[in-house]
């Protein structure tokens, strides 16, 4: 879910940041500045991010600044594009189908957090096979 007691504003120093990382196990953290600019391979990057996939981890993201959208498969596997921008912070559970892409302002900086060493690897639709793919289909099911 979106979290909103963060200060974005103090993202080196905050409390609740710390608090929020310690309950979660969240150990691992750096910090992302996606725009023309500050990413290499900026145009190679986007399309990568926008193309539809899904992690063997949790994907943890806080926005620092700018906005930018993650769009989710819902039950259905309809999308539903999420509006993030400065102090929201989203969790994206393994095995769930999604991408991201910016605004029209091409600008964001997140911290991207993690429950031990950070593996990137993004695995492109299809990725039924995955067990964590198997899990999150099942735990839908449940949550009906």
């Amino acid at each position: 879910g979106v979290c909103c007691l963060l200060d974005a504003d103090k993202y080196e120093n905050d409390p609740e940041l710390e608090k929020i990382r310690k309950e979660r196990n969240y150990s691992w953290m750096d910090i992302i500045t996606i725009c023309k600019d500050k990413l290499p391979d900026y145009e190679e990057k986007i399309k990568i991010f926008y193309k539809e996939h899904l992690h063997l981890d949790d994907e943890i993201r806080y926005i620092l600044d700018g906005s930018g959208y993650f769009d989710v498969r819902d039950k259905e596997d309809k999308w539903i594009r999420i509006f993030m921008e400065k102090g929201d912070m989203i969790t994206l559970p393994a095995g769930i189908y999604h991408r991201f892409t910016l605004d029209e302002k091409n600008y964001v900086k997140a911290m991207r957090l993690f429950v031990g060493e950070p593996v990137w690897t993004a695995y492109n639709r299809p990725a039924d096979h995955f067990e964590v793919r198997g899990q999150y289909v099942e735990f839908l099911a449940q949550a009906e």
